[in-house]
């Protein structure tokens, strides 16, 4: 090698392969693999030949640069797991026969601390950087390049380690990226918590929101107050039960579920993360999502206890930190103080979400600081708790960032805003000169559904398939481009009162993040969902080989109905998110093989139907086999008149009550019509007198998420739309607490009576109930398919 490489504007990371012969064609196994890089580079022209790695492989690297041997070190691991190849590292130069792969500084200034180039000839690959950020994401790039078994955790034989000839320019658009862990609600051990941080080096992700406490456990070591860890880690066992419906503790019952993270494993983890280019942003809840701090330390609340640790969502949780009281804030002071001392990032988060101000409001204490700080109500009482923490963290060189409610009152003067409310938080933030993050529950929150809720492992309700994580954009259109230079970023959030183990959160993530690293990462411009659904194949292969559990929902086939109002028919069409797979699908409710009908168009149905679908390849069935239930009935596809509109849940809209669908436990399925405080009034016209038999409709429960049966529901019938004539009523009580999702079907049978308009009326019970967390809010009533026999 040519020292001359090593002038001082280079410095030089060499990997080298001895020189074997010129290879002069290309590998097919890489031609056939292509380029499949996650996040999608910004630049990238394919060259023809290959590039092989072999156990000669040497990696020279300049001895007076740290950053070199960290990265050469981080490297050798890798490639010694994967490969048994164990690459020695060398200092210095190689005698000139060798093949030179060279990792060296660079003045594009394009290119960023975190941005980085690669250019892989046959007989030579540089890989450039600004800085240590840069290598790393650099040598993510080149594992990638290699097959997917790069990434396996033990040696794989007989694989042919080649590189495709390329060039690559590559820099992330944002530099925020993140993902979110809550280890409060479920505890994952410290072993996972690594794991989970690979996972996030292996997208290019660059900060780990670590969710720390909450109501259900306290899971950081705090050496002035053991009693945290002693008594705010552990709750009751109630796994066996459901998240929202589990009962308190009992009396002289002992907590045996939890744990927490010693300040040594933290340090451990800190540094394990910076190795990988991660911030990890601490997050420690305050004022409310306390209780299990408040059952370890009980002054520092507003009624003095006692308290014992929620097992679950018990609702509602009013605790909250007593506002009013300076001895609060001087404890407050003490555990931040130690926050800091393990978390070394810029950041602080302090959550400040949903935060029950009942306590405040009756709290002589809390009133008495609202007086004497000439404060307008509780809401600015939690303005001034949040400006007060601030000041302290600003005082150590620190940032406070929090849940968008820390708006409410007024923002605090150098806070950092995470939007999860959607995205009007971050809008105001930004237009208020504030730096935020984008992480709106709509495209966020892999705590949702990926798939259809009857294929999937249980979770917290919702649907958020792998293609609307790809279209989230983060900047909002409503923004100028000054208020756009806000935005940090954005991230995932993985809540866990449903995840219950390591394997199931990397299930919730799995390929999610990958979807989001592109967002994060990638020109906007860049985005492609066909060329994504190619490369996230081969990003899967690379989970399989890491030992990761991933989903596949992808592959699982959605089942959908539309109505042609001319021809009066009604039209199933079959999908996936990927479009490679042959569907193949029956009519019958059994399982289709490759021998089933093929889908090649949409059909029509005449008759009711159970239709089950799965998307095969080379004659294997790659995800789950999907079902849906068609029904054909008198009122299919039939006009229905609306006297309320429904609200951001459509069911298919105009035909939404007529299309043949019923809905699923899951609210977010596209079957439910949704009613916002409004009274369900339907009336279906059958365009001609008809004889009837049967009347019946479904209605969904989930009070966690506003969601209530209506109180009263009525079937009444008519001959001429004018005079109706009521033939069934029904009535619900309010429910006293929370219950599991639960789909109530409500059915009448009339006489073959003849008649042409059938109306559904069905009375929500307007707000929640003084039990519910959302007291006084507007409830939902969701209604489904309307079927008349």
């Amino acid at each position: 090698m040519n020292n001359a490489l090593l002038i001082p504007l280079f410095f030089l990371l060499t990997l080298a392969v001895l020189y074997a012969g010129t290879i002069n064609g290309p590998d097919e196994a890489a031609a056939q693999r292509g380029l499949t890089i996650i996040p999608e580079p910004v630049h990238v022209v394919v060259g023809q030949g290959t590039f092989v790695l072999s156990p000669a492989t040497r990696i020279v690297i300049d001895p007076k640069d740290e950053h070199q041997k960290d990265v050469a070190t981080y490297l050798v691991g890798q490639l010694e797991r994967a490969t048994g190849y164990r690459v020695k590292i060398v200092e210095g130069s190689l005698p000139p026969q060798v093949l030179v792969i060279s990792f060296g500084s660079t003045d594009d200034e394009e290119l960023g601390e975190e941005g980085y180039s690669i250019d892989v000839g046959r007989e030579q690959v540089s890989l450039r950087a600004k800085a240590r950020a840069g290598f790393f994401y650099a040598v993510q790039t080149f594992l990638q390049l290699l097959p997917p078994q790069a990434f396996s955790a033990r040696a794989v034989e007989h694989v042919k380690w080649t590189l495709p000839c390329v060039s690559i320019k590559d820099y992330p658009r944002f530099r925020w990226r993140g993902m979110h862990l809550d280890v409060s609600r479920h505890f994952f051990p410290a072993e996972f918590i690594k794991t989970y941080i690979d996972m996030l080096a292996r997208h290019k992700m660059n900060v780990f929101h670590w969710h720390l406490t909450d109501d259900q456990g306290w899971r950081v070591e705090i050496k002035k107050y053991p009693k945290l860890a002693e008594v705010a880690a552990w709750r009751v066992d109630r796994e066996h039960q459901e998240w929202n419906t589990r009962d308190p503790q009992r009396e002289g019952e002992m907590p045996t579920y939890g744990g927490f993270y010693t300040q040594a494993e933290i340090k451990d983890i800190v540094r394990y993360a910076a190795e990988r280019n991660i911030t990890i942003v601490p997050e420690i809840e305050m004022p409310a999502h306390t209780t299990a701090l408040l059952a370890a330390y009980p002054q520092y609340s507003c009624t003095g206890g006692p308290f014992t640790v929620p097992p679950g969502g018990v609702w509602p949780i009013t605790d909250i930190f007593c506002a009013g009281n300076d001895s609060t804030f001087s404890f407050l002071e003490d555990v931040l103080t130690e926050v800091m001392e393990l978390f070394p990032g810029t950041f602080i988060h302090i959550g400040g979400d949903e935060a029950d101000k009942k306590e405040w409001k009756v709290c002589q204490k809390c009133q008495g600081r609202i007086r004497n700080e000439n404060l307008k109500d509780e809401a600015e009482l939690q303005s001034y708790f949040v400006k007060r923490i601030e000041k302290f963290l600003n005082s150590h060189n620190r940032r406070l960032i929090g849940w968008d409610e820390i708006l409410e009152g007024g923002l605090a003067p150098n806070a950092a805003v995470m939007s999860w409310r959607g995205t009007e938080g971050g809008i105001d933030a930004a237009r208020q000169g504030h730096d935020v993050v984008m992480t709106p529950g709509s495209h966020c929150y892999f705590n949702s559904y990926q798939g259809r809720e009857e294929l999937e492992p249980v979770a917290g309700g919702g649907y958020l398939p792998l293609k609307k994580v790809y279209e989230y954009e983060p900047v909002p259109a409503e923004l100028t481009l000054q208020e756009a230079t806000h935005i940090l970023g954005a991230q995932g959030c993985l809540w866990t009162e449903y995840v219950l183990t390591p394997n199931h959160a990397q299930y919730m993530t799995l390929p999610r993040m990958a979807a989001l690293a592109e967002v994060v990462w990638s020109p906007s411009e860049a985005r492609d969902w066909s060329d994504f659904t190619k490369r996230i194949e081969h990003q899967m292969n690379r989970y399989e080989a890491a030992g990761y559990t991933y989903a596949k929902s992808v592959y699982n086939v959605s089942i959908s109905t539309s109505v042609d109002s001319v021809k009066k028919q009604l039209n199933v069409a079959l999908a996936c998110e990927v479009s490679d797979p042959v569907i193949h699908y029956r009519l019958d409710g059994k399982d289709p093989t490759t021998s089933s009908p093929r889908y090649t168009m949409p059909f029509v149905i005449n008759k009711t139907a159970a239709i089950r679908a799965g998307a095969f390849r080379n004659g294997m069935l790659l995800g789950k086999i999907s079902e849906q239930r068609v029904y054909v009935h008198k009122a299919s596809f039939k006009h229905v008149k609306l006297e309320y509109p429904y609200e951001k849940y459509t069911a298919g809209g105009e035909y939404g009550l007529t299309n043949g669908l019923r809905g699923s436990t899951s609210f977010a399925d596209g079957n439910w019509q949704g009613y916002h405080q409004h009274d369900v009034v339907a009336t279906v016209d059958l365009g001609k007198e008809t004889s009837v038999s049967k009347i019946s409709t479904c209605f969904l429960e989930n009070t966690v998420s506003w969601i209530f049966l209506p109180v009263a529901v009525e079937f009444s019938v008519s001959r001429d739309g004018t005079a109706f004539e009521r033939v069934a009523k029904f009535e619900e009580p309010v429910p006293s607490s929370n219950r599991p999702p639960q789909i109530r079907t409500v059915c009448h049978t009339l006489d073959n009576m003849r008649v042409r308009y059938i109306r559904v009326f069905a009375q929500n019970v307007g707000l929640c109930p003084e039990w519910h967390i959302g007291a006084g809010d507007k409830a939902w009533v969701f209604v489904d398919e309307i079927i008349v026999e």
